[in-house]
């Protein structure tokens, strides 16, 4: 009897459905590669397959990876051909199921022409069937069973392969999960170990620092008096150093602060116009040349400590990026908008730009560009003076064409 018509095994199949869904769930998820593989082993005895595959699309490499394949002679033969990576772009019978959503089953694989060589000569398939697989609500690859009998498959078989095909698909996000928890623990571990060395040293760097500022004090004021022009000028660049080592170590310290909670803002009313003249001033003269574009006055309520600082920090940057002798621009502005007005602060620089892949993370702690050469506390650390204030701090960037941070910041009666 033809294995498409007969009524045993379709009631064996029905009778394995229940068994092997409760299997399925059964299965201890402890990462993505090992469920999948206990996956396809359960499901070659469910279906009398020789080999089964559940594969995944991999959009780095547009290719349909089987993250489990089960430990059978097919299986592992599949492994030593290289016929467990399906490239979308060969096409194919299962890449076409995951394309179209499609399912797909033969009886003599060897007939069609869209069945892949590498099944049917390198693996000798004759009977090959294929169910999409959506994982968390998205269709993300394919479950296909394989096996070297003429029509060994029935429909029923390729329903029950289709029913339980969404049962992996949950094993499968359940995998993710699990790989993601651990991925997230090893990052907030490194992160709590990377906090507390810089912490310390922070507070170790900043008890040498004092001494060391004191003493090139004392060298350009004795410069000055013997009125040594050369001296002078290298004192003045170890105090231009020191100043943005000192920069340094306090942005380190408050981001422990702001780690433990213990930033907090003291608002009063500041104009914002003379504090973005006060500070590109005070780094202006020393560090480059800074030109601000303001109103005679623009007051709102803030920490005037904290804006600042944050105001340096991105001050400090854009001079770090921007070509010599190139001036970084400061606009300062009010805006109406739909949520209230707002005091807006633009730094632009003429520097390279920011690579867009980095952008996303770019106010994240110790995140840097190619061209940086801090630890990335600064962006972060005016972020979070930003967001403490109910502002907004955003980049906008085009390799080659600078980068413009802008601070906006509620006006508050």
């Amino acid at each position: 009897m033809d294995a498409t018509h007969d009524p045993n095994r379709t009631h064996a199949r029905r009778e394995k459905l229940l068994p092997t869904l409760e299997a399925l769930l059964a299965i201890e998820a402890t990462d993505l590669r090992g469920t999948l593989e206990q996956a396809a082993d359960l499901l070659v005895g469910a279906l009398g397959a020789e080999k089964v595959d559940v594969s995944l699309h991999d959009p780095s490499i547009n290719t349909l990876v089987a993250m489990g394949v089960s430990n059978t002679p097919m299986g592992r033969r599949q492994r030593q051909i290289g016929m467990d990576r399906l490239p979308v772009a060969n096409g194919g019978r299962v890449v076409e199921v995951y394309q179209t959503g499609e399912p797909y089953i033969t009886g003599h694989a060897e007939e069609d022409p869209l069945v892949l060589p590498g099944f049917t000569r390198g693996l000798g398939v004759r009977s090959l069937m294929a169910v999409p697989m959506a994982v968390a609500g998205e269709l993300r690859g394919a479950v296909h069973a394989a096996s070297s009998r003429v029509d060994a498959f029935t429909d029923e078989d390729l329903s029950f392969l289709e029913a339980v095909a969404r049962w992996v698909g949950m094993v499968a996000h359940r995998g993710e999960l699990v790989e993601q928890i651990a991925r997230d623990a090893v990052e907030a571990a490194r992160r709590t170990a990377a906090d507390e060395m810089v912490t310390v040293l922070a507070h170790d760097l900043r008890n040498h620092l004092t001494p060391l500022k004191a003493r090139v004090d004392l060298i350009h004021r004795r410069a000055g008096r013997l009125e040594d022009a050369k001296l002078t000028e290298h004192a003045e660049e170890a105090q231009i150093a020191l100043s943005r080592l000192h920069r340094m170590i306090s942005a380190m310290l408050d981001v422990a602060r702001l780690d433990q909670g213990l930033f907090s803002l003291s608002l009063q009313p500041v104009d914002l116009a003379h504090l973005a003249d006060d500070t590109a001033a005070m780094l202006g003269v020393r560090e480059g040349q800074i030109n601000v574009h303001a109103p005679e006055e623009l007051v709102l309520q803030a920490d005037p400590d904290a804006l600042r600082q944050a105001l340096e920090n991105l001050l400090a940057n854009a001079l770090t990026h921007s070509p010599k002798g190139v001036p970084v621009t400061v606009e300062v502005s009010e805006e109406e908008t739909h949520d209230g007005r707002l005091a807006v602060i633009e730094v632009r620089d003429e520097g390279p730009g920011i690579p867009t892949q980095v952008l996303p993370r770019l106010f994240e702690r110790f995140a840097s560009g190619p061209h940086s050469q801090g630890l990335g506390l600064g962006l972060y650390l005016a972020w979070s003076i930003a967001e403490a204030h109910g502002g907004t701090l955003t980049a906008h960037s085009q390799l080659g064409q600078g980068t413009t941070f802008r601070l906006a910041l509620p006006l508050q009666a």
